[in-house]
């Protein structure tokens, strides 16, 4: 069966790949000053969204559009230095482990049946990870990071990597094999800093469609898988060690939250409901009417809202599976028996439906499952035909979202928006504390970028929204921004600047910069 979700025609795109466009211009009446603080060294610390990460890789095209360097170019009307990145080799994106690939090459848009499409663009990358830059580096955004693997030691050995010990792209550029991210930072000096952390902190969980645990009570983070929501204790922890040790120096700094991340492309591309009876075509009257057997069962165990039915008329919800169901898989089984089945094929629906049940409009299905929805799952089916199912059947039995229920990592359910939301709300508190406390400008990017989701946001130009690929927010990842999206930003943080410190730093035009990729590039 064919995959079902299709992209729609991307039309009004930034097409072509661009150098950022600094406003260097300097009005005659206009006269820009720092303030009361002291930007001469400027020091970025953060994960992927500070580093530049975009289209699923980072690359020197995105790094050259963050918004510390666009920041930093913006400084030097008043007073600002020079600001080094750890420049990647080039803008295919992908790392190498001792010449093997590690990670996949940015994404791009490419004619697929005469669609455009996010596709990895082809090429071998060049960025070797045990090639390790010398010097000190302004921008110390580590993608992947979170808020406590700032302050771990040997984070950037690359020995660690293959393990998930250690980060691939904090092996390119930490000062030793045992240093930390924040002893990196601090050792410079820096005058003026941003920190924005914490994103991973809940973004791991819930791009895995809440396949992981939230850790609260758990004040341990060497236990914590990389999916792992963070104990908010642990964060407060941290957090306030990052800022003290970053404030130490400098005359002053900026801090931001941690956005919605459901509110993001990754979530709401995805329809909950693409199952149409063009899409389904002859082959729904049969699954119909296996379904209603299915649901006489789910009738008599008093779980009539765990039916399953495809419209005849218009889009119907995936089949999903939902783990925070009682498990009823013994019990479907036996009123299956009694209602004729035989025990083999009883055993296998009450096994696959005994946590099944339709997606509805709660339901956030993730940006990878498009990729899966309609196709079959060739593990689904080993498993079938080992316990002797024939292979035909069996096929039958493993087509995602249709008669194979799609699996937790493609589905975020309403009891995991929760767990995402209210850790996020506490984290945001701790921040927005900790700024207070330390006269610290703050940057509340939860609500600007809510606001881009929600209504959109007019520049001078135009409008940036969330919408996937022609919004001109967010990059073909889903969840990073693009150029234009990062200009936002700066701007943003330019703004609080200026109220916190009476600065008057100039800000940028946003239309200058890309809203998204090249196609093919």
């Amino acid at each position: 069966m064919k995959n079902y979700i299709k992209y729609t025609a991307i039309l009004a795109l930034s097409l072509v790949a661009c150098e950022p466009e600094f406003d260097e211009s300097i009005e005659d009446d206009q006269v820009y000053n720092q303030g009361e603080a002291n930007f001469e060294n400027y020091v970025a610390v953060g994960n992927s969204l500070t580093a530049g990460y975009a289209d699923n890789a980072l690359y020197v095209q995105g790094q050259k559009n963050s918004f510390p360097n666009i920041l930093a170019q913006q400084f030097k009307h008043v007073g600002g230095g020079d600001f080094k990145q750890p420049l990647m080799n080039g803008n295919l994106g992908g790392l190498l482990l001792n010449g093997t690939q590690i990670a996949g090459n940015r994404l791009t848009l490419s004619l697929v049946n005469g669609m455009p499409a996010p596709t990895p663009i082809a090429g071998t990358p060049t960025t070797e990870i045990t090639n390790t830059l010398t010097g000190s580096f302004n921008n110390m955004g580590v993608p992947g990071a979170k808020s406590f693997h700032l302050i771990a030691p040997g984070y950037g050995n690359a020995i660690g990597v293959p393990s998930g010990m250690a980060n691939p792209y904090f092996a390119r550029f930490r000062s030793s094999e045992n240093a930390t991210v924040l002893e990196d930072a601090v050792a410079q000096n820096p005058t003026f800093f941003s920190l924005w952390i914490g994103n991973n902190d809940v973004l791991g969980y819930a791009a895995a469609g809440g396949a992981g645990v939230n850790q609260q009570g758990n004040l341990d983070p060497s236990t914590y898988g990389s999916n792992d929501i963070t104990d908010v204790n642990v964060f407060a922890s941290v957090y306030s060690q990052e800022v003290d040790a970053l404030t130490a120096s400098a005359s002053g700094g900026v801090v931001l939250n941690i956005p919605n991340v459901t509110s993001t492309p990754y979530f709401n591309t995805v329809p909950y409901n693409p199952l149409t009876p063009t899409l389904l075509g002859e082959q729904l009257p049969t699954l119909n009417a296996t379904y209603a057997q299915l649901n006489q069962a789910f009738a008599f165990l008093g779980v009539p809202e765990r039916a399953i039915q495809f419209s005849t008329s218009g889009a119907s919800g995936l089949v999903i599976h939902d783990e925070s169901l009682t498990d009823l898989s013994a019990q479907l089984t036996q009123v299956l028996i009694g209602g004729g089945f035989d025990p083999q094929t009883a055993a296998i629906y009450g096994a696959q439906y005994g946590q099944a049940r339709q997606a509805n409009a709660n339901d956030l299905l993730v940006l990878t499952s498009s990729s899966v929805i309609g196709t079959v799952n060739m593990d689904r089916i080993a498993e079938l035909m080992a316990v002797g199912v024939p292979e035909q059947t069996a096929g039958q039995l493993a087509v995602n979202g249709v008669t194979y229920p799609m699996q937790d990592q493609y589905v975020l359910l309403p009891s995991e928006q929760e767990d995402v939301a209210t850790a996020t709300a506490v984290f945001n508190q701790i921040i927005k504390g900790v700024a207070a406390q330390k006269g610290l400008a703050f940057v509340d990017a939860n609500v600007l970028l809510d606001r881009v989701a929600t209504s959109g946001i007019n520049y001078d130009g135009g409008t940036i929204t969330s919408e996937f690929a022609t919004g001109g927010a967010f990059s073909l990842d889903g969840i990073h921004l693009t150029p234009r999206g990062y200009a936002f930003m700066a701007n943003q943080i330019i703004n609080s600047i200026n109220t916190t410190y009476n600065s008057t730093i100039p800000k940028v035009n946003i239309g200058y910069y890309s809203g998204g990729p090249a196609i093919g590039e």
